[in-house]
């Protein structure tokens, strides 16, 4: 598996198993189980989807089946609003990690930067609290713009290793990771098939046919390529290792740019700069 690494040193892999929307049930066990059976290395999960209990029944699972060790996967949840708080993160975290079963994260991420500027940042010194403590490997946030980012740089010790967003065809966020790329902060994209709406484009349908792969493949291989690590979601098994099938191809240059072209600055999630977890 492909990794990136962090300005730390640390690394992860470029494509993982995302669990957005997947309810607490034995379907989301048997799905994480499935991914790290397939090969995945990564999953991502977060408290307010509320399957942190059947994400760790299947990393318990999945590594039984494959003979693997703890420290062979890299393991995402992440922090939310109204855990927010310098004083609550901690506690948090603690939650997160006992749903899990798992003694420590990879990677700990703020979830949305929340309306506060202020409890932003007094949030994130508790997640860096956690990384002097060595209770966290790597610490990061979700859904900042560069403002927030700006706002946060100034006042803090440590900086995000990630942002992980919004980011699809529709939406290629170009400003955003030419900031990050300056800052040396990884981009990662959560829906990158935008709950599948992406797979009936008939540019990424046409680019597909070039290359004989299916949407799904050409999109997350499109995230590859542009240097945004990518956990597309499933609890389908066939699909779980179709959407990890991605690393014997290339888009050439002409249908990166086709599918780049495609973008209308559209969102399907919130807008960052406005959401406060209500």
């Amino acid at each position: 598996m492909q990794t990136t690494k962090f300005y730390n040193g640390n690394e992860m892999p470029v494509l993982g198993l995302g669990t957005f929307r997947v309810e607490n049930s034995d379907e989301c066990k048997e799905a994480v189980k499935h991914a790290i059976k397939s090969g995945y290395k990564s999953i991502d999960t977060a408290m307010i989807y509320e399957n942190e209990d059947k994400v760790g029944e299947g990393i318990a699972e999945g590594l039984a089946a494959t003979g693997l060790d703890r420290s062979d996967l890299f393991i995402t949840s992440k922090l939310w609003l109204t855990d927010y708080g310098r004083n609550n993160v901690q506690e948090a975290y603690e939650t997160s990690l006992k749903k899990l079963g798992l003694d420590y994260l990879d990677l700990y991420l703020m979830h949305w930067p929340g309306t506060d500027e202020a409890l932003m940042i007094d949030t994130w010194k508790g997640m860096e609290d956690l990384y002097k403590e060595d209770k966290v490997k790597n610490i990061g946030v979700s859904n900042f713009t560069s403002q927030h980012l700006e706002a946060l740089l100034a006042q803090v010790s440590i900086k995000p290793v990630i942002n992980q967003v919004e980011f699809h065809p529709y939406l290629t966020q170009d400003e955003l990771r030419r900031y990050l790329e300056v800052q040396g902060i990884v981009a990662e994209s959560w829906s990158p098939l935008m709950n599948a709406q992406i797979l009936d484009d008939e540019v990424v349908k046409e680019v597909a046919k070039e290359v004989g792969k299916t949407p799904a493949q050409v999109i997350i291989r499109w995230n590859v390529q542009n240097d945004v690590v990518v956990i597309p979601k499933s609890v389908t098994p066939s699909r779980i290792e179709e959407n990890l099938d991605v690393f014997d191809f290339q888009l050439n240059d002409d249908h990166i740019n086709k599918l780049n072209k495609l973008n209308e600055d559209k969102r399907i999630g919130p807008n960052p700069s406005e959401f406060s977890g209500h």
